[in-house]
């Protein structure tokens, strides 16, 4: 028996094997059900806050068709109350569980999610690969009272630098004015405690990995700092790795750390340095008052700035240059004392009642270094604070300086300063110098704060390269004065100087064991009159004409 030939010429049909082209087609079709499935579960997982929202939307759907309208607005009745009675009784709560994740979901999906593509193809964020497009990837919105934090995944082949860069092109694209760029977790890992404790450090561990991909865009909606900050409640006792000076433009409080750390303030004339210098005391009042911290002050202005608040400095000089260097000189002194104590102890002093934290406030360092016309009593000033800046922040004697001018030339110390903080500067140019190279780059537009801006400043965050706008308390004369009423501090004892005896030199010794004399010359007596002075008086040498005028004979 012949079989029929796969492909019959004569007549051009080939004959189908419709059982191998089926079983293709349904393991196909498999494969694209399995790959559809996969990709929904990880859609689903990612987007898991939406999910009772479709289990509300299909309620509702169900209890219309069954019942109508009137179910719908029972809940809307039941609902509205209960809001009012929540607004009513826990204000903060329902603000920030129901009116900000309402307004983050409005702006997730009508502001950012709507214009996405467009705005980061017009700013250049987009990238080119094998014909098609590399969007940078929305991940998460979430909004403040102030703020909107964008999180994004970067495409391939950028770093945040490029999102710096269009920083300002970003803030205008979605109607702002001012957009923040972090290339790290603003907000660190909550501290857990309890029976649960271990199972959430887990999560944590998960959530708050490093993702280096990722990238924080800040857009500033509301600016809280163009009102004046008014003064913060003093502690009761400082805490010195976290001092409240001011509010930061996402309206949490700026603490500043202290301990173990020098601060140099950089602004132009009435930009608010003193309102920098005068919230840093006031946050150490309690302490100065206790005597847990000594206050040491220099105002080379002649007081113009700080003798407001001489209460509560333990010492103060603001006019005599000599004076000015004999203070740094004790600083300097104090510090060796406290070098001889701690040595192989501890690498950083805790402040004490009786070892106090020593705060150095100088209002203009470069009045000290540059422009003090005696040279000697300059370089006595200079070679005190390189020590004190070098050796003096983890033995508790710190330094705490502001300035106009923060190039090198006039602030030679300047790279010492660990903490830097920099109000409104005049020159571009300025701003890199004060916080570091790249400064003004990352967001830091130091020399573009209004004069109504005064107490606005750029400051370093710790673990963060990238800058953070603040505003500092403003503290009026009448407020300084009653701080230097309420927290005086206490009388210091200071040390007096040794008498230093005379250096005697050891005896010369020759070769016979006997002290061996040293010439020492006689000095000259005073001439003697060759003649007597009955001679002279016959030769009327007496000065009598020479009284009148005459000459001697």
């Amino acid at each position: 028996m012949m079989r029929a030939p796969l492909v019959n010429f004569r007549r051009l049909q080939v004959a189908t094997p419709w059982p191998l082209v089926w079983t293709i087609t349904i393991a196909f079709l498999l494969a694209r059900l399995v790959v559809a499935v996969v990709r929904f579960l990880i859609w689903a997982v990612r987007h898991w806050r939406a999910w009772p929202g479709v289990v509300l939307v299909l309620v509702a759907v169900d209890a219309y068709q069954s019942h109508g309208w009137w179910p719908h607005l029972l809940v809307l009745v039941v609902l509205a109350g209960a809001a009012g009675l929540w607004w009513w009784r826990g204000r903060d709560s329902f603000h920030r569980l129901v009116v900000l994740r309402a307004v983050t979901v409005w702006r997730r999906l009508w502001v950012y999610r709507r214009q996405w593509h467009e705005t980061m193809t017009l700013c250049g964020l987009v990238k080119k690969y094998d014909g098609g497009e590399k969007t940078p990837e929305l991940l998460s919105v979430r909004c403040s009272y102030a703020t909107d934090e964008v999180v994004l995944r970067m495409p391939r082949g950028q770093n945040p630098e490029a999102y710096h860069k269009a920083a300002r092109d970003l803030a205008y694209s979605f109607g702002t004015r001012h957009c923040r760029v972090f290339s790290g977790r603003r907000h660190a890992a909550p501290h857990r405690s309890g029976r649960l404790a271990w199972v959430l450090r887990r999560v944590d561990a998960i959530r708050f990995r490093d993702r280096p991909r990722h990238v924080w865009l800040v857009f500033i909606r509301r600016d809280p700092l163009t009102r004046i900050v008014v003064p913060l409640p003093v502690p009761a006792r400082p805490d010195f790795t976290a001092l409240p000076l001011g509010l930061r433009e996402d309206l949490a409080v700026y603490c500043l750390r202290l301990l173990a750390t020098h601060v140099l303030i950089g602004g132009a004339t009435r930009m608010g340095k003193g309102s920098v210098i005068w919230s840093l005391l006031r946050s150490l009042g309690a302490g100065i008052r206790s005597g847990l911290v000594r206050v040491w002050a220099i105002d080379p202005k002649g007081g113009m700035e700080l003798a407001i608040g001489r209460p509560l400095f333990s010492r103060y000089v603001d006019d005599d240059w000599s004076r000015m260097a004999d203070l740094l000189e004790d600083a300097v002194c104090r510090m060796r004392a406290r070098q001889q104590i701690l040595r192989g102890k501890v690498r950083v002093h805790t402040p004490t009642v009786d070892e106090p934290l020593i705060v150095i406030v100088i209002d203009e360092i470069a009045a000290l270094l540059a422009y003090l016309p005696d040279s000697e009593i300059r370089n006595r000033i200079a070679h005190a604070l390189g020590l004190l800046l070098s050796q003096g922040a983890g033995l508790g004697v710190l330094v705490v300086a502001a300035t106009q001018d923060p190039r090198k030339e006039v602030v030679s110390v300047r790279d010492l300063f660990p903490t830097r903080i920099a109000l409104g500067l005049t020159e571009r140019g300025h701003v890199d110098l004060l916080l570091g190279d790249g400064s003004r780059d990352r967001g830091a537009l130091a020399d573009q704060i209004p004069l109504s801006g005064k107490g606005v400043a750029y400051v370093l965050l710790d673990g963060q390269p990238e800058p953070a706008r603040v505003r500092f308390s403003y503290i009026p004369d009448d407020l300084i004065r009653e701080m230097a009423a309420t927290f005086p501090a206490p009388p210091e004892v200071q040390p007096e100087p040794e008498p230093v005896p005379a250096q005697v030199k050891p005896a010369r010794v020759n070769g016979n064991g006997r002290q061996a004399h040293t010439y020492r010359p006689t000095a000259p007596r005073q001439a003697a009159p060759l003649l007597p002075s009955s001679l002279l008086n016959a030769l009327d040498l007496n000065g009598t004409n020479t009284a009148n005028g005459g000459d001697p004979r």
